[in-house]
């Protein structure tokens, strides 16, 4: 860390109510949205760690608004955890460490907005699905964490990134980049341009049944990728769910397509060897019981109905997001190579497909759950 950024981190660190000597800091790598420091203190001779974070405000335009948010469910999951008896609850959910005057944010002279919270030890997280047991802990993770939610009293969460997972304004956005062209790219994507503009007779299945009601708004993540699930070092159970920027009203399916999309594939999301990708049975099986026996209580028929396309439809989504964001230039994801955007563009395509002639069987599985 440059030595000006470890004085400010230390002159943010007094803003919170922390006590003892902070140490050193050091560059948090999980996340590649906000800036993230892990930071030792001494506590009366005891080591202790927490996370310092600034809120991204180019991606999270109303930080207050995050803020709200993520209070409110952390301090909900808190208690319900702890009227469920359950030990060891401030590893079981994130702990918020307010400022000296009591706010869950801090605002520094530059306009910046810092967030603390209690360091959760002793656990691990990956990037990818090892086997089908991190399949398993996967959905009951955030099965669990969507029940303990369900009864979050008071007025509706903030929309933080508004219709985050709305196929119909992602394909629309689509379809604008294509016409524009601006890059002169969609030459080198035709065949994922024909792929996308396709499949446009299912991608508003489930907006319809949200606005027929046949399936509720929840509180859901809205970013349900493994690596934002901490596992315990010993036992490799499911320990808290992180990354709650994105908590908001949603869809569970759209929790439970993106768990899907990033927990059933034995490559990273920007595999060039599409041969590799397809939709493993046994991961989906092993994520759907998890989800599933977490989730009983409050997960309609309907809801449960739709479990296997959400995988479909959440995958596609994210694809067609890769190619607008390829043909206008590689603008909103960090790319690290010529095409990356391309790349993640056709393996989440390739996804889609492995699903799409899996999908009787994969429903076929929930139904009997």
């Amino acid at each position: 860390m440059p030595l000006y950024r470890e004085h400010h981190l230390q002159e943010i660190s007094k803003q919170f109510q922390i006590y003892g000597q902070i140490l050193h800091a050091e560059t948090c790598k999980i996340g590649h949205i906000n800036e993230t420091y892990t930071a030792t203190y001494d506590q009366g001779g005891v080591l202790v760690r927490y996370i310092h974070q600034k809120v991204n405000q180019t991606v999270f335009r109303d930080p207050v608004a995050v803020m709200d948010n993520v209070m409110r469910v952390t301090t909900h999951l808190q208690r319900k955890l702890l009227e469920q008896g359950a030990r060891q609850s401030t590893r079981r959910a994130l702990t918020i460490v307010p400022t000296r005057d009591g706010k869950s944010f801090y605002c520094d002279g530059n306009g910046e907005f810092w967030r603390t919270f209690v360091f959760v030890e002793r656990v691990q997280s990956f990037e990818s699905v090892q086997n089908a047991t991190q399949a398993y802990e996967a959905g009951k993770a955030f099965g669990q964490f969507q029940s303990l939610l369900a009864d979050l009293p008071g007025e509706r969460l903030h929309e933080t990134i508004p219709d985050f997972h709305n196929t119909r304004k992602r394909f629309q956005a689509l379809e604008q980049a294509i016409e524009a062209d601006h890059c002169n790219r969609a030459r080198f994507a035709a065949r994922e341009i024909d792929f996308a503009l396709g499949q446009e007779r299912w991608i508003n299945t489930l907006l319809d049944a949200h606005a027929a009601d046949h399936v509720p708004e929840r509180i859901t993540h809205n970013d349900t990728k493994f690596n934002n699930v901490m596992l315990d070092w010993e036992s490799g159970r499911a320990m808290c769910v992180v990354d709650l920027d994105t908590v908001m009203p949603g869809l569970v399916l759209y929790d439970f397509g993106d768990m899907v999309r990033t927990t059933t594939s034995p490559t990273l999301e920007d595999e060039k060897d599409l041969a590799k990708v397809q939709m493993q049975m046994p991961m989906f099986e092993a994520l759907a019981r998890g989800y599933v026996e977490a989730a009983k209580d409050f997960l309609t028929p309907a809801e449960k109905g739709y479990l296997a396309f959400a995988g479909k439809l959440i995958t596609f989504t994210i694809g067609i997001r890769f190619l607008a964001d390829y043909l206008t230039g590689d603008r909103y994801f960090r790319v690290h190579r010529p095409d990356h955007n391309l790349d993640r563009c056709r393996t989440q395509f390739k996804l889609v497909q492995s699903i799409a002639e899996q999908e009787p069987a994969m429903q076929g599985f929930v139904d009997g759950l």
